[in-house]
């Protein structure tokens, strides 16, 4: 049988060149046959929206981490959420939030909980606890998915002084005269920043929390 090189230099190293071809066009690499180079895909990049967001966020000294978009069973999604790890107060329990619902939370407890923590209770907040955020679970009584349900609400329990008093929604609601404007100013300040703002005063299910939330039409405050 003749030899590639028996045909002639030229025409034995085109014949050469074009058995390797196929393999190159299939990207298999040189020396690892029958693998085949597969990119790993990249993550979808935020909407721009979310992107102007988070870059807000950044401007004003949050510190926090975008997250993945995850879209779970029965509708449950976590779609242009981040996590808040530093806003300048501390705060318990907080998840995958959408950015406006992060954003508006940020500047609630800058500019609504910690001045009225000053004026009415002459005191600086410590912490600001809360049930949580994201939560695959639909509104309390109907098969309606709550908006915790996407990573757009959040529920605040109680709030923690430097001098150790803790105020807690359930039992300041209607305690001392100090505590019940304390926690009646903080619920007015999210009236102004949340869609939906859902207090002791709506039903039971909210007599030991605050939720806040930016899901429907707005301008929904009890």
């Amino acid at each position: 049988m003749r030899s590639l090189w028996d045909m002639g230099p030229k025409r034995g190293w085109a014949l050469a060149l074009a058995a390797t071809m196929p393999l190159a066009a299939c990207g298999i690499p040189e020396g690892r046959p029958g693998r085949a180079v597969v990119s790993a895909p990249r993550p979808a990049e935020p909407d721009p929206a979310a992107r102007q967001c988070m870059a807000n966020l950044a401007a004003i000294d949050v510190r926090f981490t975008p997250l993945p978009d995850q879209r779970y069973g029965g509708g449950c999604t976590s779609i242009g959420t981040v996590r808040l790890l530093d806003i300048g107060v501390p705060a318990t329990n907080l998840g995958a939030m959408t950015c406006p619902l992060a954003a508006n939370f940020v500047a609630w407890a800058r500019y609504g909980v910690e001045p009225a923590a000053r004026l009415l209770l002459g005191g600086e907040i410590a912490r600001i606890e809360t049930f949580g955020t994201y939560n695959c679970r639909p509104i309390a009584g109907s098969a309606r998915l709550s908006e915790h349900a996407h990573g757009n609400a959040v529920d605040v329990s109680a709030f923690v002084l430097t001098d150790g008093r803790r105020i807690t929604v359930k039992d300041g609601w209607n305690g001392a005269r100090r505590t019940r404007q304390f926690l009646t100013v903080v619920h007015a300040s999210a009236c102004k920043r949340f869609s939906t703002v859902l207090g002791p005063n709506y039903n039971a299910a909210h007599q030991d929390h605050l939720h806040f939330d930016m899901g429907g039409g707005g301008g929904f405050c009890r």
